[in-house]
């Protein structure tokens, strides 16, 4: 069984950085890919960032420009930058793991959360 543990949450003041890590179990270059999600209270969880196997990287509008993600493949860890962070970036933020099953995606793969406050 995967498994993928995230820390580096916290609290911290708006314009602040955080980083967050996610250590994987397993070789990240099995997966196609690896995500950062967040769910605030009341709110559908989205997917924040992204990254596939190959090294693209992805973002949702509201973070473009604040957020990196990246991996290290040599610990099997993905990381997420976050910088010029807003009270609207608090969340729990769970790292996951896309699996390409033939030709059906999914992100298979849970963390079990780390809580970021942002502070005003």
């Amino acid at each position: 069984q995967v498994q993928l543990v995230e820390s580096g949450g916290g609290v911290v003041q708006t314009g602040g950085s955080l980083k967050l890590s996610c250590a994987a179990s397993a070789i990240i270059f099995s997966f196609s890919g690896m995500g950062w999600f967040r769910q605030a209270p009341g709110k559908q969880r989205e997917l924040v960032a992204a990254i596939t196997s190959g090294g693209l990287t992805d973002y949702v509008d509201s973070v473009e420009g604040r957020f990196t993600i990246s991996r290290d493949t040599a610990k099997n860890t993905v990381y997420l930058q976050m910088n010029g962070l807003k009270p609207e970036d608090t969340a729990v933020y769970y790292c996951a793991a896309r699996v390409r099953d033939r030709n059906v995606i999914s992100w298979r793969y849970w963390g079990q959360g780390t809580q970021v406050t942002v502070s005003s």
